[in-house]
C-alpha cells in the first residue's frame, strides 16, 4: 500500500502527510481538498478534511492534491484534471488506467522525484520507512508547471506535450 493524504482502511492508519519541503518549494496553495484535520504545517489557505468530502465540494484557486492512494486516486485525479489548476502528488505508476484517462491527456508538466519520499506522521514526525513506490508531482496549468521547473526539488522535470 501507499502513503497519501488519506489512506485505505487496509493501512494501519489513514493519513500520511506531505513532506513540508515539497510544500515550501511549490506553495502557496489556495485549497487542499485532502488535508488532515489538524496538520502540523499549513498545506493551503483553505483545507477540507474528514469528515468533509473534498471530492464532492467545489474547488477554487490553486489546488494542492495529495489524494488517497489506491482505488480512490482515479476520482481525485479526474477532478484535478477538470479543475486544471494546481499540483498533485501521486505514485509514478504511469501504466495504470487513470493515468491514461486523467493525467496524460490533461497534465502540463511532471517532476519525477528522485528516490522515494519519506512521508510524515500526523504529529509531523518523519516516517522511518520510505513510500512504497517512486512519486511524481503533476502540474495542471502553466503556472504550476513553472513552479515545478523552478522548485529546486531533486528529480527529472518533463514538460508535457499533450497528444493531438
Amino acid at each position: 500500500m501507499s502513503m497519501g493524504g488519506h489512506q485505505s482502511a487496509r493501512m494501519l492508519k489513514d493519513e500520511w502527510l506531505t513532506p513540508p519541503h515539497i510544500l515550501d518549494a511549490l506553495g502557496p496553495f489556495d485549497l487542499d481538498p485532502c488535508a488532515p484535520a489538524a496538520p502540523p504545517w499549513a498545506t493551503a489557505t483553505t483545507r477540507f478534511s474528514l469528515p468533509e468530502d473534498g471530492l464532492s465540494r467545489p474547488w477554487h484557486g490553486r489546488v494542492w492534491l495529495n489524494p488517497p492512494y489506491g482505488r480512490e486516486t482515479a476520482g481525485w485525479m479526474r477532478k484535478m484534471a477538470r479543475h486544471a489548476k494546481g499540483t498533485a502528488l501521486i505514485f509514478a505508476r504511469t501504466e495504470v488506467a487513470f493515468w491514461h484517462q486523467w493525467v496524460w491527456p490533461y497534465a502540463t508538466a511532471f517532476l519525477f522525484l528522485r528516490g522515494r519520499l519519506h512521508f510524515h506522521h500526523l504529529d509531523g514526525a518523519r516516517a522511518s520507512a520510505t513510500a512504497g513506490a517512486p512519486s511524481v508531482l503533476i502540474a495542471y496549468g502553466q503556472n504550476d508547471a513553472q513552479r515545478l521547473a523552478r522548485s529546486g526539488l531533486s528529480g527529472c522535470f518533463v514538460e508535457h506535450t499533450r497528444p493531438i
